[in-house]
């Protein structure tokens, strides 16, 4: 049943003419200010911008579906038009294509772009996520004050397996049983939020359908948590690590100490390359598959068709492995998270030799 959201969605989504599936797929893929459903049906969100004026708010229905900078909404003094999902101050003087949008002899638009603070399908995607989480964990807990000692039920036996999936299987071995319990609030919530829009993105329909974790900003934005609570927890013992390694000479040190700074700000990067690329790539494959049925159906509509039975196919086969895939990147993600507070509050030891084990593993590495 889902199937057939996807496909007229897909099929609605483009401008009309030729179909160009790398417009297509990148439109689905990427932000916009309004929730597409199907055809010209799309639920309007709130544009937020600042203009000469100050900050403007008007519904994105304004643009009635415009995106390619033809239709312009007048505020004050303002007039703002939109293309390819981005807002531009309207220019003086139509081009031959009817758009208040000047470009340069590369195609690279010359409008000038107001502060855009607008709440876009990834923003409203995000409070809807927050909202969602809030109110489970809140559930599970009052679940867990009202039933003490007893065994779980409803939402709280769905989630119970999972918190303790992620202590037993994640904190505890990659932090220690010590100091593990501080950083349980942020490898939850971590895990959940990527694995809960990660499957929200599966879903064809609102409130699914946006590229929430396959956004390079979210994905940055979670990076850099991590990176912060390495940075601030780390003791003198990471620190020494870092810039003097226990039992390495001193004129290694002048080689191995820049790879290891370099390390630092790397690691977060990593995490952020990672969640991005899987996501993104995911969708792109889903969505290619369904191009091919409008490829080919230009061609003939008994091919078109014909085609259509081995994409159906394919893209079941890939959302099967998609679900696969939507929680093992929040595995990974706060699997790696986890070891990197670990090895930022992992006491000095020493080896049979006196040698840190972890610098002779290195070294062997």
């Amino acid at each position: 049943m889902l199937l057939t959201v996807p496909f007229a969605t897909y099929a609605g989504g483009s401008d009309g003419g030729k179909f160009d599936p790398g417009k297509s797929i990148m439109d689905h893929i990427g932000d916009s200010h309004e929730w597409h459903l199907f055809g010209d049906v799309s639920v309007p969100l709130p544009v937020i911008v600042k203009g000469m004026n100050g900050f403007t708010l008007f519904s994105s229905s304004n643009f009635h579906h415009d995106n390619k900078g033809i239709e312009v909404v007048e505020k004050g003094a303002d007039r703002f038009v939109r293309h390819n999902n981005t807002i531009y101050f309207a220019s003086a003087i139509q081009n031959e294509e009817g758009a208040w949008i000047e470009k340069n002899e590369t195609g690279e638009v010359m409008n000038d772009t107001p502060l855009d603070l607008s709440i876009t399908k990834n923003v409203a995607s995000l409070f809807f996520s927050l909202i969602f989480m809030l109110w489970l964990f809140f559930s599970v807990a009052k679940a867990y004050a009202r039933r003490k000692g007893e065994a779980p039920k409803g939402v709280q036996s769905f989630m119970e397996p999972l918190i303790l999936f992620v202590r037993d299987e994640i904190a505890k071995p990659s932090i220690g049983e010590k100091k593990y319990m501080k950083f349980m609030p942020f490898l939850l919530t971590v895990f959940f939020f990527i694995w809960i829009n990660n499957l929200l993105g599966l879903v064809p329909i609102i409130p699914g359908g946006a590229n929430l974790t396959g956004n390079i900003a979210v994905t940055l934005t979670l990076s850099v948590f991590t990176f912060l609570i390495t940075t601030v927890v780390a003791n003198k013992n990471y620190w020494h690590h870092v810039f003097a390694m226990p039992g390495v000479p001193v004129w290694v040190l002048f080689l191995l100490t820049p790879i290891e700074i370099l390390g630092i700000f790397l690691r977060p990067f990593v995490l952020m390359i990672r969640l991005f690329a899987n996501i993104t790539a995911g969708h792109i494959i889903v969505l290619s598959f369904f191009s091919l049925i409008f490829i080919f159906g230009e061609m003939n509509p008994g091919l078109g068709f014909g085609v259509s039975i081995l994409s159906v196919g394919f893209v079941v086969f890939m959302t099967m492995l998609e679900l696969l895939v939507a929680f093992l990147q929040a595995y990974v993600f706060t699997l790696l998270s986890a070891i990197y507070f670990g090895a930022a509050v992992e006491e000095h030891h020493h080896d049979h030799d006196g040698v840190d084990a972890k610098v002779e593993e290195a070294a062997i590495i």
